[in-house]
């Protein structure tokens, strides 16, 4: 296994469409997104999903909370003090067979107490990514739609899986817009 560097990302934007819209180089203004040299950083939609906690004792994953939520299109958003949003990435991935992706939050983010959770991005996988921001500081923290929220590596196997994400028809694939937990 090894971590691809920045050509490699970007031939495969070009060859195999696996990051659009796709930026070639990193774009400063505001917090960075785009290639880097050994991965690619994403940039958040304007849409958001706030978590509603009238009448709410607790988050299940293993049940619809999706009613919990209220959607919000903004070009900004303050997080509640030790909350946590729902965003969506403006990129599309599909990502290939011998490729696994691992996300890390962008240290602007990192030093306002700001935390990101991406899970990993599986072979085959494709879809626009849902993204959990949360808040560990006492005061509100503000983030940015169509800025830099995370960076991905990009881990590309010796050997194909056996078993993609599109094989066992993974439950949030092709996903087009914030996806909540799914019950099985």
């Amino acid at each position: 296994m090894a971590v691809m560097c920045d050509s490699w990302i970007i031939k495969m934007a070009r060859e195999k469409k696996m990051i659009d819209p796709f930026s070639q180089k990193q774009i400063r203004s505001g917090i960075s997104f785009g290639v880097s040299s050994y991965g690619y950083d994403i940039s958040l939609s304007d849409k958001f999903r706030v978590l509603n906690l009238d009448g709410l004792s607790e988050i299940d994953p293993k049940k619809d909370n999706s009613q919990h939520f209220s959607e919000l299109q903004a070009e900004s958003i303050a997080i509640p003090p030790r909350s946590f949003i729902l965003a969506q990435s403006r990129e599309y991935f599909k990502i290939p067979r011998e490729v696994v992706t691992i996300c890390f939050g962008k240290s602007t983010y990192a030093r306002s107490g700001v935390i990101v959770n991406v899970t990993p991005f599986e072979p085959e996988w494709e879809g626009y990514a849902t993204i959990s921001i949360s808040n560990t500081s006492p005061l509100p923290a503000r983030i940015y739609a169509h800025e830099g929220i995370a960076q991905l590596l990009f881990i590309k196997a010796d050997e194909v899986c056996h078993t993609s994400y599109r094989d066992k028809k993974g439950k949030y694939q092709g996903q087009k817009e914030i996806t909540h937990s799914k019950p099985d």
